[in-house]
């Protein structure tokens, strides 16, 4: 059977320089891995011909035999080169994948030789009210997580044993398997890359080297904390396995919403009513804060829906600072309902005898609208 192109193989056109060709290389080699296609021997063999294909193109005297006689610059010998890929025994295609793939040929491997496993990082949920926020607090939680196993001390093995070096692999956590020029290190099928087997497991963790338990945790949370921030709480996490060292616990924080105030920031605003007469004539308004005290807001005469009145330093404090955001009042003027007959009678009269100075905005409106319609008839 005739041997499929090199450069076909690899995705690329024959003038691809060596950065073109270790990126076709790294995708097609992961895409064939054995360890992403157990059990697969077409994808093994694949694997083998990319690699050979690899190891030929990235050497320049090789590629340029290759590119003038083909396949048969390899073949017997042929063009002084012996065989296509007489460097791979010699450990130049660990070589080439060591530093391609790194974590998933070596540094994988190389973690967990002695057994030990990183624990897996917690999340948890928190919902406080704007008050809290304002305040800060200790708060106190419950979190069911994977602890250090107490009995065995987190090695997994029974008390009065230990673990012992895999025989398989002899501590290294991978196991190499030849077939002619070709080399594969792969996980160590005995140990699953620990580096250690336990013979003997503890009774309480079943040679896991941890448990899981409610673990209490006090969280400070800071005065000024946003909705959406996270906490991290380092080394919180689930226990590592046989000894690991643990992963971390995020807390997530949601601020429920206020039923006078809305954040924005550090700013806060609320929107509060007042009736008419208060707005044609003036008058205050006595307004609760976070801090628990009230402030004093004086509406002048004529304001209108919509007007802001500032109110410095009285929102969210800046978290971790001494920095105070500020609180904004948005009066809306209500309209009179639920009129008696009175009332009704002093409204029209007041409306009688009211001119376009009462109201310049809606009569400068209507007067523009006029214009408008009338530029549109011509």
């Amino acid at each position: 059977m005739s041997k499929i192109d090199y450069y076909e193989l690899l995705g690329v056109v024959r003038g691809a320089d060596d950065k073109e060709l270790k990126s076709a290389f790294r995708k097609m080699a992961m895409k064939y891995h054995p360890d992403r296609n157990p059990g697969d021997a077409s994808a093994e063999a694949r694997f083998k011909e990319i690699n050979e294909a690899y190891e030929i193109l990235r050497d320049p005297q090789k590629r340029a035999a290759y590119d003038q006689f083909g396949h048969a610059a390899f073949e017997n010998g042929g063009g002084g080169f012996g065989g296509a890929a007489g460097g791979f025994g010699g450990g130049g295609f660990h070589d080439i994948f060591e530093d391609l793939f790194g974590e998933m040929m070596g540094g994988r491997g190389r973690g967990r030789r002695d057994g030990r496993e990183r624990g897996a990082d917690l999340r948890y949920n928190m919902e406080i009210s704007l008050e809290e926020a304002f305040e800060g607090k200790t708060a106190d939680i419950s979190v069911p997580t994977a602890i250090s196993c107490e009995t065995c001390s987190g090695t997994g093995a029974k008390p009065g044993s230990e673990p012992k070096t895999c025989a398989t692999c002899a501590g290294a956590g991978r196991v190499r398997a030849s077939s002619g020029f070709f080399s594969i290190e792969r996980t160590c099928p005995q140990c699953h890359g620990r580096g250690q087997v336990i013979s003997d497991p503890c009774d309480d963790c079943h040679g896991e080297g941890r448990v899981t338990r409610e673990r209490n945790l006090s969280v400070n949370i800071p005065a000024g904390i946003e909705d959406g921030v996270r906490i991290r709480l380092a080394n919180e996490g689930e226990a590592g396995a046989r000894g690991g060292p643990n992963g971390d616990l995020y807390i997530f924080v949601t601020v429920k919403p206020h039923q006078f105030f809305q954040r924005d920031g550090a700013d806060l605003y609320c929107r509060i009513p007042i009736s008419m007469t208060t707005a044609a004539l003036g008058g205050q308004l006595e307004v609760g804060t976070l801090d628990g005290s009230k402030s004093r807001v004086k509406v002048p005469e004529g304001t209108q829906t919509g007007k802001q009145f500032r109110l410095r330093a009285k929102g969210m404090p800046v978290m971790r600072t001494s920095d105070f955001g500020d609180l904004y009042i948005q009066v809306v003027t209500e309209t009179p309902q639920n009129l008696t007959k009175r009332q009704r009678e002093l409204l029209q009269e007041f409306d009688e005898i009211s001119s376009h100075e009462n109201n310049p905005e809606s009569h400068g409106f209507f007067s523009r609208m006029k214009k408008f319609l009338d530029g549109l008839a011509e």
